[in-house]
C-alpha cells in the first residue's frame, strides 16, 4: 500500500492489537498516519515488534515495512500515547455470566483520559449495548481528563465489520458506520476512517451506530439458528435441508441463503446479540425472545452434533465410549485461525466425557497465537494422515478449510459426520 501524499498524517493510537485491532492500526499506518499499537499482552507485543502476525489478513510481510519505517509500533507502555490526536478503541467485551463486561473498555478509557488533550478525537469500535459511548466511555474519559467530550474534545462510534478470511470484503472496502455526540464530532470521525476506506456511513447518534452492529449480528445468529433448528426436523422427517437450501437459493429475490452448522462462534453472534438482549431487559424489563430463542437453539447445536454421532456409529454396530474421533477444523469458520467461542471446545468436551478418544487437526490455530485456542488444550492435536483417518471409528468435520484434503478423507475414513456438507458418499453422513 502506498502513502496517500493528500493526507493529513494524525498521531493515532489503537488500543487492542486483536483481530480488530491490528488490521486498523496497519492500515492506518499504511496510508500515511503515525500509529501506536497498543496492547497488555506482552507476548503479543514482542511478537509484533519481530514482525510476526497472529492475525490472518495481515501477513508479515505488510508489518515489516511498517515497522522499519517506524510508521507502526506495537508497544505494551501506556506512556507511548502521549500527545495522540486520534484514539480508536478495540478491546475484547465478553459477558460474564449472561452480564456485558465492559471492563476492557473502562480501563482504556481511563487510560486514554489521562493523554486526552484538546481537539482530539477518541473512538469505540467494541461492541456493546446502545448508550455505552455517551454513558460510560464518554463520562470516563472526561474524568481521566478534566475535559469536556464536544467542547474540548470529539467522541464517537464505529462498529467494526472485520470478517477474518474474507478476501472479498476487506476494511478498506467495507462500508465504514460512523458516528460522533455532535456535529463536530462526526465531521471529525468521517475525516480519519476516510482516509482508510472508500466509503464512510454518518448515522445521526453514537446509539444508532451501536444498534446497527447488534442488528447486524443479530439478524446472522437468528437465521442461522433457523437454519439450525430446520436441519434438525429436516433430519427426523427424513428430508434433505441441504437440497431444500440449494433450491430455495435460485430465487433472486426475498431469500438469504443461511446454512447449518455445529455451532456459533468467534465474538459476533455467541455474544453480541446477548448485550441487546441485556440492554432490553435491564432498560424495559422486557424479553428480547427472538435473541433468546436463537441462543438457546444455536447453543445446543454441539449436543445435537454429539446426538448424530452416537446415531451414526450404533447403526455401525459401534459404541462411543472407547471410540476413536477425529475433529477436524477446531476454529470457528473456515480458513481462520480464530478459535474463540468456538463450539469445537464444547464438542470435544462432551465426546471426552462420554469415554470417547479425541483427536482434533486444524492447520490454522495454533495455540500461542489465537484467542481462547487455550479452550481446547486437552484435546490431543494430530496430523491428517491417510493412516490416522483409517484408524478413527468416526471423522467429524467441523470446519470446512481449504487446506483439508477432501477427497483423502473420502478415501481413508470408514465414517464421516460432515457438519459442513463439504463431502459425498455411502459412508457420509450430512447435518
Amino acid at each position: 500500500m502506498i502513502k496517500n501524499p493528500r493526507i493529513q498524517q494524525r498521531r493515532v493510537v489503537v488500543v487492542g492489537q486483536g483481530y480488530v485491532g491490528l488490521p486498523l492500526a496497519v492500515r492506518a499506518a499504511e496510508v500515511g498516519h503515525r500509529v501506536v499499537g497498543l496492547d497488555v499482552d506482552a507476548e503479543r507485543v514482542k511478537r509484533l515488534m519481530l514482525g510476526e502476525s497472529y492475525v490472518e489478513d495481515i501477513p508479515d510481510t505488510r508489518l515489516a515495512p511498517l515497522l522499519a519505517s517506524g510508521a507502526y509500533r506495537p508497544s505494551i507502555d501506556v506512556s507511548d500515547c502521549a500527545e495522540f490526536e486520534i484514539g480508536i478503541v478495540t478491546v475484547p467485551t465478553p459477558l460474564r455470566d449472561g452480564v456485558p463486561d465492559l471492563s476492557h473498555v473502562e480501563d482504556a478509557a481511563r487510560m486514554l483520559g489521562r493523554h486526552l488533550r484538546p481537539g482530539a478525537t477518541v473512538v469505540l469500535e467494541s461492541t456493546t449495548y446502545p448508550g455505552t459511548t455517551e454513558e460510560l466511555f464518554g463520562p470516563l474519559l472526561e474524568r481521566a481528563s478534566s475535559l469536556t467530550a464536544g467542547p474540548d474534545f470529539h467522541l464517537g462510534y464505529s462498529p467494526e465489520r472485520i470478517d477474518p478470511g474474507n478476501a472479498d470484503w476487506k476494511l478498506e472496502n467495507t462500508p465504514k458506520v460512523i458516528s460522533g455526540i455532535d456535529t463536530a464530532s462526526t465531521e471529525a470521525v468521517r475525516r480519519f476512517y476516510s482516509s482508510l476506506v472508500d466509503t464512510t456511513v454518518p448515522v445521526t447518534s453514537c446509539k444508532e451506530a451501536e444498534l446497527t452492529k447488534l442488528l447486524e449480528n443479530t439478524f446472522r445468529h437468528v437465521n442461522i439458528a433457523l437454519a439450525n433448528e430446520l436441519a434438525i426436523f429436516a433430519h427426523e422427517l427424513d428430508i434433505d435441508v441441504w437440497a431444500a437450501i440449494d433450491a430455495a437459493s435460485t430465487k433472486p429475490f426475498g431469500f438469504m441463503r443461511f446454512t447449518p452448522g455445529p455451532g456459533v462462534g468467534g465474538h459476533c453472534l455467541p455474544i453480541d446479540p446477548s448485550y441487546l438482549s441485556w440492554r432490553v431487559q435491564r432498560t424495559l424489563g422486557r424479553n428480547f425472545r427472538f435473541v433468546e430463542l436463537a441462543n438457546d437453539v444455536n447453543n445446543h447445536m454441539p449436543d445435537y452434533v454429539v446426538r448424530r454421532l452416537v446415531d451414526g456409529l450404533n447403526e455401525r454396530k459401534k459404541s462411543l465410549n472407547g471410540s476413536r474421533i477425529l475433529l477436524l477444523g477446531l476454529a470457528y469458520k473456515a480458513n481462520t485461525g480464530d478459535a474463540r467461542e468456538t463450539p469445537a471446545a464444547r464438542i470435544a468436551e462432551l465426546l471426552t466425557g462420554m469415554g470417547a478418544e479425541v483427536q482434533a487437526a486444524d492447520p490454522h490455530v495454533v495455540d500461542d497465537a489465537h484467542p481462547r485456542a487455550a479452550d481446547l488444550e486437552t484435546v490431543e492435536r494430530v496430523e491428517v494422515t491417510p493412516g490416522r483417518l483409517a484408524a478413527a471409528d468416526a471423522v467429524v468435520l467441523l470446519a470446512d478449510h481449504d487446506a483439508f484434503d477432501y477427497p483423502a478423507i473420502t478415501a481413508h475414513a470408514p465414517y464421516i459426520l460432515d457438519c459442513r456438507r463439504r463431502l459425498v458418499g455411502a459412508h457420509v453422513d450430512s447435518l
